[in-house]
């Protein structure tokens, strides 16, 4: 499965919001990464269905939508109106995890279920057979421009061969936080193929360039 770069929203300049959009289209990016904090599951709040909806106009790439709230079931349905092609939860946060992957995937679009760093994998188990994503969390989640986690790698590759063992080779293993041209390398050696990058990507001088290296 080849390596795809999702470049997450919460490090661009939101007070030019279509011009960083245009930029990271334009520097190669393959989704755009939307991270969605209600300040009660994280301890931060960043932006919801408003700044979506202006996404959406702005953007020709596949929105990856990263819900970082409680009961997340509540707004799968607001935000897969809003045009979103992945649309990602957090397992501790959802009661029935499972009636969030089918709430997600009647509206036809892929689901994905997102782990905290101290959340065993034996937890997001019962669910690798329905989800289309799992996104593994090597930072807490909450706010960008993190250090990476290095324990978080056994996780990664621990989903990467269970996926395998269910013959699910096709399902995304996201990985976010941290995620730059030193710990690319390491991730994808893991099994992760998707890299999301916030700070790394639009703090660069040269963002087609940092998008590049997080592509191997």
């Amino acid at each position: 499965m080849k390596s795809l770069v999702s470049a997450s929203l919460l490090g661009c300049d939101l007070a030019d919001l279509k011009g960083e959009i245009n930029s990271i289209e334009k520097a190669g990016a393959d989704w755009l990464h939307c991270d969605v904090m209600d300040g009660m599951f994280v301890n931060n709040i960043s932006f919801g269905t408003p700044v979506l909806k202006c996404v959406k106009k702005a953007a020709k790439l596949p929105l990856d939508t990263h819900l970082m709230i409680n009961d997340p079931i509540r707004y799968i349905d607001d935000y897969a109106e809003l045009g979103s092609a992945n649309i990602t939860f957090h397992l501790e946060a959802a009661p029935d995890p499972q009636a969030v992957i089918d709430r997600i995937h009647s509206h036809g679009i892929s689901a994905g279920i997102s782990i905290k760093p101290a959340t065993p994998v034996s937890e997001v188990k019962p669910y690798l057979q329905s989800a289309d994503l799992v996104l593994v969390m090597t930072v807490d989640p909450g706010f960008g421009g993190q250090k990476f986690m290095p324990d978080t790698l056994e996780k990664i590759s621990e989903i990467r061969f269970l996926l395998d063992s269910l013959c699910r080779e096709n399902v995304h293993v996201e990985v976010d936080g941290g995620i730059n041209a030193g710990t690319v390398k390491i991730c994808r050696e893991a099994g992760a193929d998707v890299m999301v990058s916030g700070s790394y990507i639009f703090g660069a001088d040269n963002r087609a360039a940092a998008v590049k290296s997080l592509r191997i």
